[in-house]
């Protein structure tokens, strides 16, 4: 397997770019492509993805220790990460992620994060 190192923390807002939207909003698929500062990345290959349903700050005092367990595993309303490291045109790589958290009362869909861009570490 590859090892890339970051070069660039981002850390942006993005909106991606899917051929077919996800089944489900908030589990999604990898998108095609995102649009950055005006500009559109196209997705060529996604290199690795992982999730991460760490319950973070207060939230994570509001659970049980047993049901905290359990949403660690499989998530729980409003909690959760879906990570992706991807190569777009260009041969760059990027890591973005999908936050499941409710921003607000009328924001409750998620957002969208370019969170570092990367290199392939050669050494």
């Amino acid at each position: 397997m590859a090892n890339y190192k970051p070069i660039k923390f981002i850390s942006e807002t993005i909106e991606p770019v899917f051929k077919k939207p996800p089944i489900y909003e908030k589990k999604p698929d990898c998108p095609d492509g995102f649009i950055w500062q005006d500009e559109t990345f196209q997705i060529i290959e996604l290199l690795r993805e992982w999730r991460d349903f760490t319950r973070r700050g207060r939230m994570r005092h509001s659970m049980r220790p047993a049901n905290l367990r359990n949403a660690a595993r499989r998530g729980s309303v409003g909690v959760g990460r879906f990570h992706f490291r991807v190569r777009v045109e260009g041969e760059r790589f990027f890591d973005l992620y999908y936050d499941r958290a409710v921003k607000s009362v009328d924001d409750r869909k998620g957002a969208w994060t370019l969170h570092q861009e990367l290199q392939l570490d050669q050494d």
